[in-house]
């Protein structure tokens, strides 16, 4: 009296819709993940004209030169500097030209990192902020971003934000 055991098949598991699912999963973390963006420099470029550009003579005492040699070291007027000073001699700089044409000019190595290039210009940038920022807190009483678009355009003549650009050395 011995049972034979029947041999009984294992039920397939039906996997027609795990591909749908998964593409579902994948189009799902694709839209809701950020992704991260390209660094970049926020400038405006002279309009295309069919006309040539005047050229304006500046004279030395109104040219700040900025540096950035191949060890990313710093050099302001061929003197040796940091980011924490530069803002300070960009301000400086450019609040005591008055009405005079300035001009902040930039150079660096090819050897430069990205990193120091973007940190020196997001520090030539925040010190135009901060100029800006103080101009209309003293004239306007509020901040620069609460400014109507008279004010803004005001401020911004008294402080353009004039950065020439090298060749690489």
């Amino acid at each position: 009296m011995f049972f034979r055991r029947k041999n009984r098949e294992i039920p397939e598991l039906n996997t027609t819709s795990t591909a749908d699912i998964s593409f579902m999963l994948l189009v799902f973390f694709l839209v809701t993940s950020s992704m991260d963006t390209d660094k970049g420099l926020s400038r405006q470029l002279p309009p295309l004209d069919d006309e040539p550009q005047k050229e304006v003579d500046i004279s030395r005492s109104n040219v700040m030169q900025i540096r950035l040699d191949a060890h990313d070291s710093l050099w302001i007027d061929n003197q040796a500097a940091t980011l924490a000073t530069l803002q300070q001699q960009v301000e400086s700089f450019v609040a005591s030209r008055q009405t005079e044409q300035y001009v902040v000019g930039v150079q660096t190595d090819r050897a430069t990192s990205y990193e120091a290039y973007f940190e020196m210009q997001n520090t030539i940038v925040a010190a135009f902020r901060h100029l800006r920022e103080q101009m209309a807190m003293a004239q306007y009483g509020h901040h620069f971003n609460q400014c109507t678009p008279e004010e803004r355009d005001v401020i911004i003549r008294r402080y353009p934000l004039r950065v020439s650009e090298a060749r690489a050395m």
